[in-house]
C-alpha cells in the first residue's frame, strides 16, 4: 500500500533545504575527515527526519518496495546515503575527491564513438552520484557532455558547487520543455560528437506531462517519453548511465538501450511504452543492487494526469 500522501510535483519540492547544513559538514570533513563528518551528520539527519514528515513517509514507502528496513533506522540510512552523495559532489568540485578508483562498466562502445567523434544520448537516473561522470568528462580527452537539467528547485546548492569550481556549471543546460530551437541546438551538438545526458526517471515539468506507464518495483509508474522522442528526432543511439556506490567504491554502468530509436506513426504509443518498460527494468536492476542510492524523495508512484494521447502522435 502506498502510504506517501504528498502529491506535489518533484520540482515544487526544494531539495536544497536538506543541504542547509552541508556547508558546515563539508568543512568538518575537510578539516577532520570523513568519520567525524558522519558523527556530526546524524544529529542533522535526526532533526531533518523528525521535522520533514513528507520526506520520511516517501522514504519509508520506497524502502518497503525495495525490500529494505523501513523503520527510523532505515530512513536514517537512506538519508545518510543521500548526504554522503552530496558530500562527494562537494569534494569532487572542491578538488578533494580521487576519481582514479571509479570503476566503469560497458564504456568501450562510448569510447569508440568518442574516437570517431560521434555523439549519442545518455539517459541517466537519480541514482548515486552523476557528477562523477561530469567530473570525469573534464579529464577524458574528446569527451564532451551536455547535461539537461531542471535545477531551479536547487539553485542554492548548485550555486555552492559553482563557488567550489566554476566548471561544475559549464555543461548544464536548463530545460523545462523541448522546443524546435533547442532540438536544433542539440542536433548540432550531437553532430559535433557531444553526448547529451537527460534523466529518465522524472516526469516533465508541465501541467500535462508526456509520459508512458511502466511497471517499476511492483507498481505502475509514469516515465517521461521525452528522451525517446529526442533520440528519435536526433537520430542517434540511446544509452543508459547508472552511477552507484557499492562496497566503498564508485561504479559507472553504461548500457545500450537502442542503437536507433524508431517511433512509427502507427503504434507510436506502444513503442514509447516498450522503451519506457525496458528502461524501467534496467533502473530497477541497478536500484536493487544499490537500494539506498536512489534519491527521488517524492511520491514516485503517484500518477499525474498524463498526456498519453499527445505522446502517441
Amino acid at each position: 500500500m502506498n502510504t506517501a500522501t504528498d502529491t506535489r510535483h518533484w520540482a515544487a519540492i526544494n531539495e536544497a533545504s536538506f543541504v542547509a547544513g552541508m556547508r558546515l559538514l563539508f568543512w568538518v570533513c575537510r578539516v577532520f575527515g570523513r568519520w567525524p563528518f558522519r558523527v556530526f551528520l546524524y544529529p542533522v539527519l535526526l532533526w531533518y527526519v523528525a521535522t520533514q514528515g513528507r520526506a520520511r513517509r516517501v522514504s519509508q514507502d520506497y524502502l518497503r518496495r525495495v525490500g529494505q528496513p523501513a523503520g527510523l533506522l532505515g530512513v536514517l540510512r537512506h538519508f545518510a546515503s543521500f548526504a554522503e552523495s552530496i558530500l562527494d559532489k562537494m569534494l569532487l568540485w572542491g578538488g578533494l575527491f580521487d576519481t582514479s578508483g571509479v570503476r566503469m562498466f560497458g564504456a568501450e562502445p562510448l569510447l569508440q564513438r568518442i574516437r570517431e567523434r560521434k555523439g549519442a544520448m545518455l539517459m541517466c537516473a537519480h541514482l548515486g552520484n552523476l557528477d562523477l561522470c561530469r567530473a570525469l568528462s573534464l579529464r577524458t580527452p574528446g569527451l564532451r557532455l551536455t547535461v539537461l537539467v531542471h535545477t531551479r528547485h536547487a539553485e542554492a546548492f548548485n550555486a555552492m558547487l559553482g563557488k567550489l569550481d566554476p566548471r561544475s556549471q559549464l555543461n548544464l543546460m536548463q530545460v523545462t520543455e523541448m522546443t524546435p530551437a533547442m532540438a536544433m541546438q542539440l542536433s548540432e551538438r550531437i553532430e559535433q560528437g557531444e553526448f547529451i545526458v537527460i534523466a529518465g526517471d522524472r516526469v516533465p515539468v508541465s501541467n500535462n506531462p508526456r509520459v508512458a506507464l511502466a511497471p517499476f518495483l511492483g507498481q505502475t509508474a509514469a516515465f517521461p517519453v521525452g528522451p525517446y522522442v529526442m533520440a528519435s528526432v536526433l537520430g542517434c543511439p540511446l544509452y543508459t548511465l547508472f552511477a552507484t556506490r557499492r562496497q566503498g567504491g564508485h561504479e559507472l554502468h553504461f548500457e545500450r538501450l537502442r542503437e536507433e530509436v524508431r517511433l512509427p506513426r502507427r503504434g507510436r504509443e506502444e513503442a514509447l511504452a516498450e522503451l519506457a518498460a525496458d528502461y524501467a527494468r534496467r533502473l530497477e536492476h541497478h536500484v536493487r543492487r544499490a537500494p539506498l542510492e536512489w534519491f527521488n524523495f517524492y511520491d514516485f508512484w503517484h500518477l499525474p494526469d498524463p498526456d498519453l494521447a499527445h505522446a502517441a502522435h
